[in-house]
């Protein structure tokens, strides 16, 4: 997929962990962990904007486009 989802170098940038990150949101570890591996399908624009929001960053900084991997 040409999506990479960079969650977990924003997570290290901030001196983040998953968990601090999923309660600061209020979303499941489970999801935020779908999420982090790139298996998640989709993601509600409000869950990036929280997620965003907490880890003070664009949603540019978290969701990266690679046309090479198409």
């Amino acid at each position: 997929m040409p999506i990479i989802i960079n969650l977990d170098v924003m997570l290290a940038r901030r001196k983040m962990s998953l968990t601090e990150l999923s309660e600061r949101v209020g979303i499941t570890m489970s999801n935020l962990s779908i999420l982090k591996t790139g298996k998640a399908k989709a993601i509600r624009l409000e869950t990036l904007e929280s997620i965003c929001r907490v880890l003070y960053c664009q949603p540019g900084d978290i969701l990266e486009f690679r046309a090479d991997q198409l």
